[in-house]
């Protein structure tokens, strides 16, 4: 079955579905575009990825990373390879040992591994039948406008994790946010940082 190469052209917030961005493929040769909707955290981390955002500590699709190089696995491409219901089905192609083996994996984690290990993305023509659009407008300018609000986004968060710098007082403001945005994880690390300064 003949691959088409994708490449990502945008990540914006999704109107369609609350809490979600909408992450768009394009045709590396063609018009065709493939949307996909994915969570918050995978597209903050497919972001990082390609921004190459320095984090303090590494992060889940880092560290996939770091256990390839370690023990000298090396991914070669990225297929999102099936198209069920509405669920887009992805694989990872590498090579270990003299041998190549494929990896099943959820679309927005393969894009987040494919971005840091700089390797292409491919779908199949029947995926691109069925969910491809033809946008007209929306020029890559767009597109790098809207990854980098993403970017400032993350950045901004992650200097606001440092929270040594902050005072109490902001450091209680922050929490109180973060539970009201039902960020417990937040919240938790927050109440950390509160308890040992007591």
């Amino acid at each position: 079955m003949k691959k088409i190469e994708l490449e990502i052209a945008q990540i914006s917030h999704s109107i369609a579905h609350t809490n979600s961005f909408a992450l768009l493929l394009v045709e590396k040769k063609g018009v065709r575009r493939l949307p996909i909707v994915i969570g918050g955290f995978e597209a903050q981390a497919i972001a990082i990825g390609m921004e190459q955002v320095p984090q303090s500590r590494p992060q889940t699709h880092d560290l996939f990373k770091s256990i390839f190089e370690q023990y000298h696995l090396k991914m070669i491409e990225v297929v999102i390879n099936n198209l069920a219901e509405g669920v887009f089905y992805a694989k990872l192609i590498c090579e270990g040992d003299g041998k190549t083996v494929e990896i099943d994996s959820r679309t927005s984690d393969a894009i987040a591994l494919a971005v840091r290990f700089e390797v292409p993305i491919y779908t199949y023509e029947f995926i691109m039948d069925q969910a491809g659009i033809v946008l007209e407008g929306g020029t890559g300018s767009d597109a790098e406008k809207d990854i980098n609000q993403l970017t400032e986004e993350i950045k901004a968060s992650a200097a606001e994790a440092d929270y040594t710098k902050l005072s109490p007082t902001e450091l209680q403001d922050l929490m109180q946010k973060a539970i009201d945005g039902e960020d417990y994880e937040k919240a938790a690390r927050i109440r950390d940082e509160l308890s040992k300064r007591k």
